[in-house]
């Protein structure tokens, strides 16, 4: 072979792997860019409850990102924030959260969200919220109470918020089909409606003299508003799990149950329920504990893992508990 054809070989073999890279670099770069304009520009909603998140994701449907930052079977009084999340707060297009204080640890994060021009919507607040009374102010005859942060069980107010989640998102996250929206919107609110049915006519089942409850702290405040029951009390007299009954609170509270014939006692399944067995050994025994699902929704398949499906599993295990069946 002469040496002109070798060098023209040459030429060819390490021309090759030049065009390759430079083709693999192309193609990078096209990768980046779609990455930058399809995924980073995503509207983004943020919401702090797993409960609320569900509802949320019912209504934003693929319009955007929703992150829910409460994990599966935590306490909303208590669950904090990394780094990340709370960063996340701050970026989003709208922040979807309880507020009424139930929320805790992560208020002060919503409010710095808002404070850099993040909107943020009380879910709680725009719900008619109840207000329930504890020894501290003066009981139900006195002070102006503390307002009950605990409004999704009532099913009726949540198909409201359902409504005005769907105006929030419409208004603050830019990009998103308004009709669909509204469309999935609707639809959630025909399966929140059929929900109080079924409600009703389950709870239609407890007599009369049985519609007495007590809860490890103030949570169905809004249910018993709703279907008819009368809170005798609570183990923790107040809104929050993060407080403790004193020997006088159970006192107090063993008298009423034994007045009201209650013998059981439902405790939320993601708290330990030693202050309800407290109560039962102050009230000499025969205390039935019934654990529910009323502040977080469970993991996936695990029974409550949808705010449907978590009311309706609730519903269940009160009747049956208030009942005897």
């Amino acid at each position: 072979m002469s040496r002109t054809g070798a060098r023209h070989r040459t030429r060819a073999v390490t021309a090759r792997p030049r065009h390759l890279i430079a083709g693999l670099l192309a193609l990078l770069t096209a990768m980046t860019a779609t990455a930058c304009t399809t995924g980073d520009d995503r509207p983004a909603v943020v919401v702090t409850t797993n409960i609320l998140g569900d509802v949320t994701r019912r209504i934003v449907g693929d319009e955007a990102d929703v992150t829910v930052l409460m994990k599966p079977n935590a306490d909303p009084h208590s669950f904090g924030l990394s780094a990340v999340q709370a960063a996340e707060l701050e970026q989003a297009d709208l922040v979807v959260h309880n507020g009424l204080g139930l929320e805790e640890n992560v208020q002060r994060h919503v409010d710095a969200a808002r404070a850099s021009g993040v909107a943020t919507f009380a879910a709680g607040e725009a719900a008619d919220p109840l207000t329930f009374h504890t020894a501290d102010d003066g009981g139900p005859e006195g002070g102006e109470g503390q307002p009950d942060p605990h409004f999704w069980t009532d099913p009726d107010r949540m198909r409201k918020v359902t409504g005005l989640i769907a105006d929030q998102v419409i208004e603050h996250v830019k990009g998103v089909d308004p009709g669909t929206i509204r469309a999935n919107a609707d639809r959630y609110t025909k399966q929140l409606t059929d929900l109080t049915t079924w409600m009703e006519k389950s709870f239609g089942r407890v007599p009369a003299d049985r519609r007495a409850l007590v809860t490890n702290h103030h949570v169905f405040g809004y249910l018993a508003d709703r279907f008819g029951f009368e809170v005798i009390g609570a183990v923790i007299p107040s809104g929050t799990t993060l407080a403790s009954p004193s020997s006088s609170d159970l006192r107090s509270l063993t008298e009423a149950m034994e007045r009201a014939g209650v013998r059981t006692v439902f405790a939320d399944s993601s708290q330990p329920r030693r202050l309800a067995d407290v109560l039962r050994t102050e009230t000499g025994g025969g205390v039935r504990v019934v654990a529910l699902h009323s502040e977080s929704l469970t993991a996936e398949g695990a029974g409550a893992d949808t705010y449907l499906r978590m009311m309706r599993s609730n519903t269940t295990a009160m009747v049956t508990g208030l009942t005897g069946d």
